[in-house]
C-alpha cells in the first residue's frame, strides 16, 4: 500500500485550512468510492488512503504530531491476540514492542522521548516517574571546641535500605564554626530512589553541648576572668584560659568589674568566607567572702582614703 505523503494523497499544500482539507477530502472520495468502482481492487486502495490522509490531517492534534514527526507520530497503542502491548502506525500496519519505543525515537530524543508528550499520561502508565529518595536526619553530639575548631568524627549508625542490623562507620568532616542546631549534608546517602530516581540526603544536624568556661556570640567566643580587689586597683598581669591554651592578659591599673577585654583572633578560626573571631574577656572582681581581721582594716583605711578623695572633690 502507497506510503505517500498525506497532504500529497489529498492534493493539498502543507498550510492547506481545515475547509480546503475537508473539501479535497469529499471530492476524492466520492471519485474512489466502493460503490462506484466495484472490483476495481486500486480504487479500494486509493480510497483507503484518502480516508486515512483524512482521519490524520481532519484531527488538529493529529496533525500536529504528523508534521512533527510524521507517521510514526499519529499511531495507536493495542494488545496483538498474543497478549503483547504494541505500537501501530501507518497504512500498512507497521508495528513494534510498546517497550521499544524509546529505542525507536532515538533519533528524535533530546531532552525526552517525543512520546512524553505525545502520550502523555498513557506512557506514564507503562514507565512511571522516577522519584528521589527520602532524606534522612540524625543527631551527632559535638564538645564546644570541636564545634568551633572544626573535627572529623566517627559516627555508626543503620544503614538505610540495608539488611536488617547492618552498620557502617561513617566519617562526618564537621566545619569550623558550626552552630548548635545547623546542618552537615552528606549527597545521596539518604534513602533509595524509585524507578531509576536519584537516592536522598543524609543530615546530621549539630548538639552542641555547653562549655564550662566558654559561650560563643556569633563567631566571638566570651569567658569571664576573674580578679581579686587588688588586682583590678592596681593592675596586674594574669593568666586566661583560651582555646588554644594559656596566654598572658595585662589588666590595667583602676578596671572595673565588667569590663571587656579583646583577644584578637582567638575565637572561631577564620574560613575562606569569614574572618577569625575573637576572645572577649569579661571582667569580674572578686570579693574575699571570708576576709580576715588585717584585710578588714587595711580596707577600712582604703575606704578612708576613698572617702577623704571625695570630699575634697566636692570642695
Amino acid at each position: 500500500m502507497s506510503k505517500r505523503d498525506n497532504y500529497e494523497i489529498l492534493g493539498v499544500d502543507r498550510k492547506a485550512s481545515d475547509a480546503e482539507i475537508k473539501k479535497a477530502y469529499r471530492k476524492l472520495a466520492k471519485e474512489y468510492h466502493p460503490d462506484r468502482n466495484k472490483g476495481d481492487a486500486s480504487a479500494e486502495a486509493k480510497f483507503k488512503e484518502v480516508q486515512h490522509a483524512y482521519s490524520v490531517l481532519s484531527d488538529k492534534q493529529k496533525r500536529a504530531q504528523y508534521d512533527q514527526f510524521g507517521e510514526i507520530g499519529v499511531g495507536e497503542f493495542h494488545t496483538n491476540p498474543t497478549g503483547q502491548k504494541v505500537y501501530t502506525w501507518g497504512t500498512d500496519g507497521s508495528q513494534i514492542d510498546a517497550d521499544d519505543l524509546d529505542s525507536l525515537f532515538g533519533a528524535f530524543r533530546s531532552g525526552g522521548s517525543p512520546f512524553e508528550s505525545i502520550f502523555g499520561g498513557r506512557r506514564s502508565r507503562q514507565q512511571p516517574r522516577a522519584r528521589a529518595g527520602a532524606d534522612i536526619r540524625r543527631t551527632i553530639n559535638l564538645s564546644f571546641e570541636q564545634a568551633v575548631k572544626g573535627a572529623e568524627i566517627e559516627v555508626d549508625m543503620q544503614i538505610h535500605d540495608a539488611s536488617p542490623g547492618r552498620r557502617e562507620t561513617l566519617k562526618v568532616k564537621v566545619p569550623s564554626g558550626v552552630e548548635d542546631g545547623q546542618q552537615i549534608r552528606l549527597k545521596g546517602r539518604g534513602g533509595a530512589g524509585s524507578n531509576g530516581g536519584p537516592r536522598g540526603d543524609l543530615f546530621f544536624v549539630c548538639n552542641v553541648r555547653p562549655h564550662p568556661v566558654f559561650r560563643r556570640v556569633g563567631r566571638d567566643v566570651h569567658a569571664d576572668v576573674h580578679v581579686n580587689i587588688a588586682q583590678a586597683v592596681l593592675g596586674a598581669k594574669v593568666d586566661v584560659r583560651t582555646l588554644d591554651g594559656e596566654v598572658t592578659l595585662t589588666i590595667p591599673a583602676g578596671t572595673s568589674s565588667g569590663s571587656k577585654m579583646r583577644l584578637r583572633g582567638r575565637g572561631v578560626p577564620a574560613s575562606s568566607a569569614q574572618p577569625a573571631g575573637d576572645l572577649i574577656a569579661n571582667i569580674q572582681i572578686d570579693v574575699p567572702a571570708a576576709p580576715t581581721e588585717e584585710q578588714k582594716e587595711l580596707m577600712r583605711q582604703f575606704a578612708a582614703t576613698l572617702s577623704n578623695q571625695k570630699v575634697e572633690q566636692k570642695s
